[in-house]
């Protein structure tokens, strides 16, 4: 097989895993409440010991503990409402989430905030698609703020 071949199958295998490993949201066992409240509380206390980057990094990594099941943590800025870190929706990263509501009309981004900065920690209720699906269906997640920080870390579960 010529060389140029080789390396093409092998970044297409890669590609391939990666991205399988990638997409949690098909997996068939289902992410539980107490495991949203760990893995957010464990995401914040990383930025306490390796910096907000890092952390970021690590919720990325779609082979790290922030992506199981059919769940996944995400962070955003509380002020702004800045996506930093989205494993599912990466063209999130970086832009203003104020705006984005649930299909009743909801603004989830402003409900996060407001429970963050209200309580530091608590759930949010709304409606939304499962992945790959054209209907919403009720989903919950938990939301927890960094202590000290103007960061949010969110997960969440479908509750149907």
């Amino acid at each position: 097989m010529p060389r140029i071949l080789l390396k093409i199958v092998l970044f297409l295998a890669v590609a391939l895993f990666t991205s399988q490993q990638a997409v949690p949201a098909f997996a068939e066992e289902r992410a539980t409440r107490e495991e949203c409240v760990e893995k957010c509380r464990m995401a914040a206390s990383l930025v306490k010991e390796v910096g907000i980057e890092e952390t970021v990094k690590r919720i990325m990594d779609p082979s790290g503990p922030f992506i199981w099941k059919d769940s996944y943590v995400f962070c955003f800025e509380i002020d702004s409402g800045i996506m930093l870190a989205h494993p599912q929706v990466p063209n999130l990263i970086g832009k203003m989430t104020k705006g984005v509501k649930d299909k009743n009309g909801k603004l989830l981004f402003v409900a996060y905030a407001n429970v963050a900065l209200s309580q530091g920690e608590g759930w949010v209720d709304y409606v939304w698609p499962r992945p790959g699906a054209d209907h919403a269906s009720p989903k919950t997640s938990y939301v927890y703020r960094v202590p000290g920080e103007n960061l949010v870390m969110v997960a969440g579960i479908y509750v149907d």
